[in-house]
């Protein structure tokens, strides 16, 4: 374990925006963890993980602390179901596919999700129909106040529509090491009736798929309208979908009639986002080195060299639009830093 200083932020955000960071660790163990908590207890700190949920306006006047533990193992088996964990420094993804690759269901339609597995309960993440709580068993966390390793259950993180109790009260409060999976081990139940997952699959001509075959549609489809953030700087899904009441629907509905639309409860509709700004006009818009995907409304992009704030002032200026021409709020999915 080394503590570098001023150390360039770039290749660690999924934005590629350059910024730098006063002081840089690297940890590969709960003791290094623990090593610099005990050694660093008046510095500041920030914590960083895959980068792909961070939009970096400034550099971190702070120990940048990059949570890189790395293991993924199979707990216990039966017939049916298998829990396996994986150390929050695993790549998600990577994760995924090793779930797939030994034939354990549920993750299938996450895969190609960026960042790392210890950041995934945090804003728990989703897609097409599949959320990390479906799967979430437990995690280990470490309390930075007392430096001991606390244990939390599906029910004690709180999840939400990306969000869990480590983005409300105990955020910051936590480094998250470890999760634990519930899985089936046969019997896999697909979810394949949300987006465009069962017309991907009829065009790759398969009408019984695999657990590994519903991952593949949902890879595809994603490379179709994400871009590789390897190629063109991006985190993904910038804003989330909004959730409205029925009224406000009905409102929205009667000046549009095509809104597309996802029914949560008997009072709560969920509006995609993306169609809110395509509307707005703002897909495929290009500012220069930086924008909006020209396939992904929701996906905001950084061309070259755009800086932080050039991704920040976009993004105020379509939720003051979308905010203008639908009295809807969207907010941003990303943590801007």
């Amino acid at each position: 374990m080394q503590i570098l200083n001023d150390i360039s932020l770039k290749a660690y955000n999924t934005f590629g925006i350059e910024a730098k960071a006063k002081r840089f660790v690297s940890i590969d163990s709960v003791a290094e963890l623990k090593n610099v908590y005990t050694s660093e207890t008046n510095t500041p700190k920030f914590i960083l993980g895959g980068g792909s949920n961070m939009l970096l306006t400034k550099d971190v006047d702070a120990l940048v602390i990059h949570i890189n533990i790395k293991g993924k193992t199979i707990i216990s088996q039966t017939e049916d179901t298998v829990f396996v964990r994986a150390n929050a420094g695993e790549n998600w993804h990577e994760f995924v596919l090793w779930t797939l690759k030994h034939d354990f269901g549920g993750l299938e339609n996450l895969s190609l999700i960026p960042g790392n597995v210890g950041t995934s309960p945090i804003q728990n993440i989703g897609a097409y129909g599949v959320e990390l709580k479906d799967t979430f068993h437990t995690c280990e966390a470490l309390n930075l106040d007392t430096l001991e390793i606390e244990t939390f259950t599906n029910s004690d993180c709180k999840f939400d529509y990306r969000n869990s109790i480590f983005k409300q009260e105990a955020k910051g409060k936590y480094i998250i090491l470890n999760v634990v999976f519930k899985l089936t081990s046969k019997n896999h139940v697909l979810h394949t009736n949300y987006g465009a997952i069962a017309a991907q699959l009829e065009h790759m001509c398969i009408s019984e798929p695999t657990i590994q075959e519903v991952s593949k549609a949902v890879i595809s489809i994603r490379q179709s309208k994400l871009p590789d953030p390897k190629k063109i700087g991006n985190s993904g899904s910038f804003f989330k979908n909004p959730i409205i009441s029925k009224d406000a629907f009905l409102k929205l509905q009667n000046n549009f009639p095509k809104v597309p639309h996802y029914v949560i409860s008997e009072n709560e509709i969920k509006v995609p986002a993306g169609w809110l700004i395509e509307t707005s006009g703002f897909k495929g818009k290009t500012l220069g080195n930086y924008g909006v995907h020209k396939k992904q409304a929701l996906v905001l992009v950084n061309y070259g060299d755009a800086s932080g704030n050039d991704i920040l002032e976009l993004s105020k200026l379509i939720q003051k639009t979308v905010w203008r021409l639908f009295d809807i709020n969207i907010e941003a999915e990303v943590n801007i830093i």
